[in-house]
């Protein structure tokens, strides 16, 4: 079984590579893209399982970005995980977010996160027929 993938939204590079780092030591294969223009252009693509995204990019905000996510029947099984140090739209955007970390985030706590939803991911896959 292949890894799944989680996209890395993030214009800060080293938050992006600890995030990354995180993920990937909890089973995921990574992405890592630093502006709002560039990941609506890569989530037409094939869907990620999880997004981690930050709210303050550069061309396109995140809250725009989460909104997108949520309105494309495509993506209706992404997690999406808002990382940021702004609290007031943290809360304003809980609603539409699987979960809201506030920075500076865990990378402990990231990992364990990234692996129980690696561990849902494999069970919802549909088991290998005999061969």
């Amino acid at each position: 079984m292949d890894k799944p993938l989680a996209l890395i939204i993030e214009d800060d590079i080293d938050l992006a590579e600890i995030f990354s780092m995180s993920l990937r030591g909890g089973g995921f294969e990574t992405e890592i893209i630093r502006d709002g223009k560039k990941a609506l252009e890569r989530l037409a693509g094939t869907p990620p399982l999880v997004v981690v995204l930050d709210l303050h990019l550069p061309f396109i905000a995140g809250s725009e970005i989460l909104q997108n996510i949520r309105s494309d029947p495509r993506l209706a099984k992404t997690a999406t995980i808002v990382a940021t140090a702004d609290a007031q739209q943290a809360d304003d955007l809980r609603a539409q977010a699987d979960l809201v970390l506030l920075k500076p985030v865990s990378v402990d706590q990231l990992r364990e996160l990234a692996k129980r939803m690696l561990r849902r991911w494999q069970d919802e896959q549909p088991a290998a027929s005999p061969g």
